[in-house]
């Protein structure tokens, strides 16, 4: 599946960027929260959304796209059918990142990112 690249490089070749990104997607949906750098959270936000909207319009061709992105058919499942439910009469915005402060080792500004109820 082809993305478009994202807009932050976060110092990683491009592959190792994506897989990344796409396993922190994999865990905000399973979870519904997940704790990362700003940066990094923003990316997730991004990716995170378009995956949900996919869910919303449901069809057999937005499912298989969102199965390129996340590989894992249960939390692809959860989208599908509980998160598209969910979310069915929101626009968008279906997620928050909420500002933490500094990480205590490397002074990394830090953030959560959750699925809003």
């Amino acid at each position: 599946m082809r993305h478009k690249l994202s807009g932050r490089k976060l110092n990683r070749p491009t592959a190792h960027r994506m897989l990344m990104l796409r396993g922190m997607v994999a865990d905000l949906i399973r979870h519904e929260a997940i704790r990362t750098t700003e940066a990094k959270a923003k990316e997730v936000r991004r990716m995170a959304e378009k995956v949900i909207t996919r869910g919303k319009k449901g069809n057999l061709h937005n499912r298989r796209m969102a199965l390129g992105l996340l590989s894992d058919e249960s939390v692809v499942g959860k989208v599908f059918d509980e998160l598209a439910q969910r979310y069915q009469d929101r626009p968008g915005g279906y997620t928050r990142v909420v500002k933490l402060g500094p990480r205590k080792g490397d002074a990394a500004p830090m953030a959560i990112v959750e699925l809003l109820p």
